[in-house]
């Protein structure tokens, strides 16, 4: 199995920053891609930014020019830098990561969330 262990969430002020991490360990052969998604109260869980190993990223367009999402390949880790956070940033946001256990079998796996709150 692969454990995603995320940290970093909290409350924030409008306009302020956060940063989340995840650590990806356990049966990994490798990983394909890492990424956050977040979930508010009512709405369907959406994606907020992937990465890729060879480095590409994907942002969501409300996201874009505010967050940025990084990643360690040899520690098996990605961060998501919040910046300008507004209201509607708020979520329980969800580290997630395409693994391969091995050589032929491939797994999304999901992190417990973390809270993100942006409110005066």
């Amino acid at each position: 199995q692969v454990q995603l262990v995320e940290a970093g969430g909290g409350l924030v002020q409008p306009g302020g920053s956060l940063r989340l991490s995840c650590a990806a360990s356990g049966n990994i052969f490798s990983i394909n891609s890492m990424g956050w998604y977040r979930q508010a109260p009512g709405k369907q869980r959406e994606l907020v930014a992937a990465i890729i190993s060879g480095g590409s990223t994907n942002y969501a367009e409300g996201v874009k020019g505010r967050f940025t999402i990084s990643r360690d390949n040899a520690k098996n880790t990605v961060n998501l830098q919040m910046n300008s956070l507004k209201p509607e940033d708020t979520a329980v946001y969800y580290c997630n990561a395409d693994v391969k256990t091995t050589v032929l079998v491939r797994r999304v796996f999901w992190g417990q969330g973390t809270q993100v709150t942006v409110s005066s």
